[in-house]
């Protein structure tokens, strides 16, 4: 598999992204820790950027001949230790399994080798009208490959 990082994009190896995030001032509460919304934001673009190395793009999604969208239809997060402001933490996304519109990710927070939190999420494809859809074919073998083997 073709490495296509960029500091931007993070790191997209063994069909993982790794992505760096810093926390700043704007990211905490009232007592210097992340604010538990903020890590939707920091899983958003983990997923954003794994799109990103498999050569898809949300904006060429929308602008398509057949223009389309991906939604989260299902979150569950597990908070295991606080970050705070100045942490450097690693955001990996995966995808574990693929089901007709629905693609699964599992994604985690890392501070080194400190687990901080875990997200497994559910998005959906849906046509410009809201409608679950399919992908096409092309597609669905383009998301298939980067599917991670849970036996590994």
């Amino acid at each position: 598999m073709t490495d296509t990082s960029t500091p931007e994009t993070g790191r997209f190896e063994n069909k993982i992204l790794s992505l760096p995030v810093r926390v700043y001032y704007e990211d905490t509460d009232f007592s210097g820790v992340v604010y538990h919304a903020n890590y939707l934001k920091f899983f958003e673009r983990g997923r954003t950027e794994y799109l990103r190395a498999m050569g898809m793009r949300h904006s060429e999604l929308a602008a398509g001949d057949d223009p389309g969208a991906f939604v989260v239809a299902r979150m569950e997060l597990d908070f295991k230790r606080p970050a705070r402001i100045d942490d450097a933490l690693l955001i990996e996304t995966r995808i574990s399994k693929m089901r007709g519109p629905r693609v699964f990710f599992d994604q985690r927070a890392l501070r080194g080798e400190e687990l901080i939190c875990a997200a497994s999420v559910m998005v959906v494809a849906i046509s410009m009208d809201g409608r679950p859809r399919r992908l096409s074919a092309e597609d669905a073998a383009r998301w298939q490959a980067h599917i991670i083997d849970p036996d590994s």
